[in-house]
């Protein structure tokens, strides 16, 4: 693929931007072309380096960093978030996660267990109250989900929940909060719910 990347600069930064579109290998092969022109450049230049564009996952992030270190001794920011949840979201986007990765959790979760992955979790039983499970992508619960779960952690809006029953007071997707009382919780059966046109956290 080419224009992977584009290099900007302004006053305060050196700005590395990624294509949406770009894969890890699109990056890789484009970043380490362009290295060697970053090097002339930073003979004389000391601005630290913004790598914004893409929504990167935590393993991109650390690759790209140690590909720039390894020839120019500068700081480095990334404007997507290392960590998962609504305190690391600074930006909402939106992609096709239909072939996103998936981790599968043969047991149930219990109270105070907490699992997260970047990607889809498929749980292979129930989400007790008191647990916690977070996403990239979706959360299919095969068993009931009474913990809190949180899709699109870093801030994919597509993302879903679904579960044979959602029993939880809480769940979210992306940086939208839904909560539930427990007279809704006992009144209401929903085994599925996702962002609507209206921005909110729908249950079907």
């Amino acid at each position: 693929m080419n224009n992977s990347i584009s290099i900007l600069s302004n006053n305060k930064n050196l700005i590395i931007k990624i294509s949406e579109s770009a894969s890890s290998n699109d990056i890789k092969k484009e970043l380490k072309k362009k290295l060697a022109d970053l090097k002339k450049f930073y003979k004389e230049e000391k601005n630290p380096i913004l790598v914004t564009g893409k929504m990167l996952k935590t393993k991109e992030i650390d690759k790209i960093q140690k590909m720039i270190k390894g020839v120019l001794d500068v700081n480095i920011e990334f404007d997507s978030p290392r960590a998962m949840g609504l305190h690391s979201i600074k930006r909402d986007f939106k992609k096709d996660i239909e072939s996103s990765e998936t981790k599968f959790f043969k047991s149930s979760l219990r109270s105070g267990q907490k699992l997260e992955f970047e990607g889809s979790i498929v749980i292979m039983g129930d989400v007790n109250d008191g647990a916690e499970v977070i996403a990239e992508d979706n959360i299919v619960v095969m068993g009931n989900l009474r913990g809190m779960a949180h899709a699109g952690a870093k801030g994919n809006e597509n993302a879903i929940i679904a579960a044979h029953v959602i029993n939880s007071p809480q769940i979210r997707i992306a940086s939208i909060i839904k909560e539930r009382d427990r007279e809704q919780i006992e009144n209401e059966m929903f085994s599925y719910a996702y962002v609507n046109e209206e921005n909110n956290i729908q249950m079907e």
